[in-house]
């Protein structure tokens, strides 16, 4: 898989002595400014803690390994070349990668056009009635909405959770945050949603 995902930054001999770096102990955020400065050593040890996990939730939404590969590529060129937009101040580098890999596999998701059938069979149809999809759209959007006005830290884990298919403990290592964390952060996210759609009923 290394040779598979490696960008075009990154060499295999490169990749094959991450482990070794001396920086392995710095934070998310710290190596997301050092690479903002252009060093690829950072670049390296961000990439060697993510690629796997921007995979897994790539794969979990696209349900397509070459595509989830590209995916990964993408999100870490926008990793390279947005890194000085970075505030450590608003939050954890960690979740910074994650909302430009959830960007980007968002997008990936658009550009898929369903391959075309001549003569498709025939078959009982269990699509919606259009009454029902413009209820289960309606619903969507309020979820939708209601997601944008919880705090990053708590829309994060509640993405990843509820709707990239991630377990708790998957959540913890793709945020690298405390299981702990992830779970007082998923309730208290779902309490606020509970409220804030409650009070548009």
């Amino acid at each position: 898989m290394a040779s598979a995902l490696a960008l075009p930054l990154l060499s295999r001999s490169r990749t094959a002595t991450i482990d070794r770096v001396s920086d392995e102990e710095a934070t998310d955020g710290e190596l997301i400014e050092r690479v903002a400065a252009r060093e690829r050593d950072a670049f390296e040890q961000l990439y060697a803690r993510f690629a796997r996990p921007v995979l897994g939730l790539a794969l979990r939404r696209l349900r397509d390994r070459g595509r989830a590969e590209d995916s990964v590529q993408e999100v870490f060129a926008a990793v390279w070349r947005s890194a000085g937009s970075y505030d450590r101040a608003r939050g954890a580098g960690g979740a910074w990668l994650y909302t430009i890999a959830r960007n980007a596999i968002v997008d990936a998701q658009r550009r898929r056009h369903a391959p075309t059938v001549a003569d498709p069979p025939e078959v009982v149809s269990t699509a919606l009635t259009p009454d029902e999809e413009a209820e289960a759209s309606w619903d969507a959007w309020r979820v939708h909405r209601a997601l944008e006005t919880l705090p990053e830290h708590e829309r994060a884990v509640i993405d990843l959770a509820y709707f990239s298919g991630l377990s708790q403990s998957e959540v913890a290592g793709f945020l690298q945050i405390p299981l702990g964390t992830v779970k007082t952060r998923t309730r208290s996210g779902l309490a606020r949603l509970a409220d804030a759609l409650e009070g548009e009923l």
